[in-house]
């Protein structure tokens, strides 16, 4: 028989705390400039940010699945924020990990297991998919906010570009979610209102839909054109193509550290 999460299943895993834990230490770190390597510490706060960003996406599906009359989410650890207890960590932590670190993009991840036979609705279905791309976009925000509420007086120049870099990839991984493509939370949120022949059709190609959309990424022309749009985005929450750059120059630190120059007209 099916019950409902009980407070275990909702206690917040050790895992997650620490991982607050070393973004904040981080964060406190880039901050006060403390330590040899201001990169280090801007790339242990992107991170850990991004990590924690990763298990607040996955929660807000199963958290949403749970209040749509998926009850199973609580048993299997998904309402505890332990990325551990994903059903596929190399694809929701590991894989976009390494993407950061060697690209600089927001991944999407995935995935939480949902049991969408116990879900009746086509708009809670929708709602459930929409709830991980709404978490980044809530967290870009959050972490643009300094800059379109002109709160940056003092901050110090590194702690500004991590921000920036940070809120970026949030950009990222909530335009590439939010697109129509099987297998992302986009495709997820327009597929309950699909007909079933077509549905039968399109889900054979779910796994290798995250594959597609990168592939395209290579292409020069595309990836050019991306790029242009989140860039024109971030602009529009007052976080420049400078700002960016620079977070993930410090970000890159086993480069070097980077040599800012003084911006012109400064």
């Amino acid at each position: 028989m099916t019950t409902a999460a009980t407070r275990h299943d909702r206690q917040i895993s050790p895992v997650f705390l620490a991982l607050v834990a070393v973004m904040a230490a981080s964060a406190w770190a880039v901050w006060k400039e403390y330590g040899a390597s201001p990169g280090f510490g801007v790339f242990l706060f992107v991170v850990s940010g991004w990590i924690v960003s990763l298990c607040l996406h996955e929660y807000a599906h199963a958290r949403a699945a749970l209040h749509s009359g998926d009850l199973t989410v609580g048993a299997k650890g998904y309402l505890t924020l332990n990325p551990l207890r994903y059903t596929h960590v190399a694809l929701s932590i590991v894989l976009p990990v390494l993407f950061v670190v060697m690209g600089g993009i927001g991944l999407p991840g995935g995935a939480v297991f949902i049991e969408r036979h116990r879900i009746r609705g086509r708009w809670r279905h929708s709602l459930i998919s929409a709830a991980g791309p709404l978490t980044n976009i809530l967290f870009a925000a959050a972490l643009t906010a300094p800059f379109w509420l002109h709160a940056l007086d003092g901050v110090p120049d590194v702690f500004r570009y991590a921000l920036a870099f940070l809120a970026l990839l949030q950009v990222t991984a909530a335009i590439l979610n939010l697109l129509p493509v099987p297998g992302l939370d986009g495709y997820g949120i327009v597929e309950p209102w699909l007909s079933p022949a077509l549905r039968r059709q399109v889900e054979p190609f779910a796994p290798f839909g995250l594959l597609a959309v990168f592939g395209v990424l290579w292409i020069p022309s595309v990836n050019h054109a991306f790029f242009d749009g989140v860039d024109a985005l971030m602009r529009a929450l007052d976080v420049s193509e400078w700002d960016t750059y620079w977070g993930q120059e410090y970000f890159r630190f086993w480069q070097g550290e980077p040599r800012v120059p003084v911006p012109f007209g400064s």
